[in-house]
């Protein structure tokens, strides 16, 4: 399913977090769509001192599975609704 995956070579900040196999680093979520939901993410964030949430380190929603992830979070966060 091609709509799960979108790799950026050519975007100035790719790779934006390490981990990630190049070919397998996932540019659908660049933005993640979980940031709103704080702390109930499931992404692998830090609060740093100013209160700020940091995803630098998450490559959750860039890996293999990230899609289904991203898309059960944001169903558990709309009440089963996703569309």
């Amino acid at each position: 399913m091609s709509y799960k995956f979108f790799e950026n070579r050519q975007c100035e900040f790719y790779p934006c977090h390490d981990g990630v196999e190049q070919g397998s680093f996932n540019c659908l979520f660049c933005y993640c769509p979980l940031y709103v939901m704080g702390e109930k993410c499931g992404g692998d964030f830090r609060i740093l001192a100013n209160g700020v949430k940091d995803c630098s380190l998450c490559t959750k929603p860039h890996s293999e599975g990230g899609f289904e992830h991203v898309m059960a979070k944001l169903a558990e966060f709309y009440g089963g609704k996703t569309k």
